[in-house]
C-alpha cells in the first residue's frame, strides 16, 4: 500500500509555503498567487498554527465585506487542523478529505511540519500509479 511518503518524495522541498500569523490576508493572497497555490500554512516560528485557503478568503473576507489589506491572517485562518504523518496511506487520506470536505492536509513528522498534501497531489499520484500498473500488465500480456 502506497503512503504519503511516496508523494512527498516526488515533491520539491521548497514547495512548502508558510506565512506568519501576523501577516495580512493580502500578504497571504499575494504569496498564494505568486506560487500558484490554493492554500498557505500559518506558522509561529516552527509551530503550525493554521491554514488559509481560497475557500477561507471567499467565506471569511469576500462575503463578509472585509478588506484583505486590513485583516490579519490569524483572525480568519482555519485552526482546527487535521494533520497526517508520512505513514498514512493514500487511500486513507483520500477518505479523510472526502469525509471532512477538505482539500489540504499538513504533514507532520515528530511534530515537525514537513509538507502539505492536496487532493490534487493524491489524484495525480493515483492516476500515475494506475498508468504504471496498466503498462506492466500490458507488458506481461504481450510477453
Amino acid at each position: 500500500m502506497k503512503s504519503i511518503r511516496h508523494i512527498l518524495s516526488g515533491k520539491p522541498i521548497d514547495k512548502l509555503f508558510t506565512i506568519s500569523r501576523h501577516a495580512t490576508v493580502y500578504e497571504a493572497l499575494t504569496l498564494m498567487m505568486e506560487q500558484n497555490v490554493s492554500a498557505v500554512l500559518i506558522t509561529d516560528g516552527a509551530k503550525l498554527e493554521g491554514i488559509f485557503t481560497e475557500r477561507d478568503y471567499a467565506r471569511k473576507i469576500a462575503l463578509k465585506g472585509k478588506t484583505s489589506k486590513e485583516v490579519i491572517i490569524s483572525e480568519v485562518m482555519s485552526t482546527e487542523l487535521l494533520t497526517i504523518t508520512p505513514q498514512f496511506s493514500i487511500e486513507h487520506c483520500m477518505q479523510i478529505m472526502t469525509d471532512k470536505h477538505i482539500r489540504h492536509l499538513p504533514v507532520l513528522e515528530n511534530n515537525q511540519l514537513i509538507g502539505i498534501i492536496s487532493i490534487g497531489d493524491l489524484v495525480k499520484f493515483v492516476i500515475a500509479d494506475q498508468k504504471h500498473t496498466i503498462t506492466e500488465l500490458e507488458s506481461y500480456i504481450h510477453g
